[in-house]
């Protein structure tokens, strides 16, 4: 019987762990010892719910609610000077919370200080959209909609951003396949050729450390080059690598290759 693989998480991992061993932690610290911080949060206070807070590498973190998402990054923006929005991005929890968690990276030009806004929202759980206060918002959101699902209310363009719009899944959750799944795999054979061509024309080849030496179709070969689609099977012309074209650039020096040293011994 195989060895059962979990589902929830199928992204790759390192083939040995230790299980005695224990990550090292990034100290917290409180964010009364900053002056600068201690009253930027106590402005976020007096108006919404900090779930907590605390000062991380030299940076910020507030955890509010989901719900609040918009009016803390505008109090943000307007009132405590962070003016720039650097990052905007999900991270996956779904397997071990079943929750997203949304992160806001901001930075304040003046006080030279950023500070992160994290929250949490279920996996069918929407969010608010803060594209209208930060315009790079705009490519972040849809971004995240379509690498992670997470759907954002208000947005003014809330479509696939990288994958086509008929994409099925999304590619950045954990439990998305590394090399894709059937769907992705046979992708573009279905879209245009249908289905009923899947027997004549192959799987795609989505192993990226695969190379045949031989395939002078899809690889480039280079300091090998033939002519494309070449049959070498039986034995290749001698190509003898070329650093510079024979018409490149006038001004660069021609570099020799008969009087340059290989270097094969690593301990040279």
């Amino acid at each position: 019987m195989r060895a059962y693989t979990p589902k929830d998480d199928v992204q790759k991992k390192p083939y040995y762990t230790d299980r005695y061993w224990v990550a090292p932690q990034v100290a917290k610290i409180d964010v009364s010892e900053d002056e600068v911080f201690a009253h930027d949060l106590e402005a976020i206070k007096a108006s919404f719910d900090v779930l907590d807070a605390y000062i991380q590498v030299g940076q910020m973190v507030v955890i509010i609610n989901a719900a609040d998402n918009y009016g803390v990054i505008e109090m943000m923006k307007n009132e405590l000077g962070y003016n720039q929005l650097s990052e905007l991005s999900a991270i996956d929890w779904l397997a071990q919370e079943g929750k997203f968690e949304i992160f806001y990276q901001m930075l304040s030009m003046n006080k030279r200080k950023r500070v992160r806004i994290k929250c949490k929202i279920d996996e069918k759980e929407s969010i608010q959209s803060v594209s209208s206060l930060f315009r790079s918002a705009d490519w972040s959101e849809r971004e995240m909609y379509d690498m992670f699902g997470v759907v954002i209310n208000n947005h003014p363009y809330m479509k696939r951003i990288l994958m086509p719009d008929d994409w099925e899944g999304f590619p950045l959750r954990k439990t998305y396949p590394l090399q894709g799944d059937e769907f992705a795999q046979w992708y573009e054979v279905d879209k245009l050729f249908g289905k009923e061509a899947r027997d004549i024309i192959g799987p795609e080849i989505r192993d990226s450390a695969r190379v045949d030496r031989y395939d002078t179709e899809r690889f480039a070969r280079l300091g090998h080059e033939v002519p494309r689609g070449s049959d070498i099977s039986q034995g290749e012309p001698d190509t003898p690598l070329c650093y510079q074209e024979s018409d490149g650039v006038f001004l660069i020096e021609k570099f020799d290759a008969e009087k340059s040293v290989v270097i094969s011994d690593r301990d040279r």
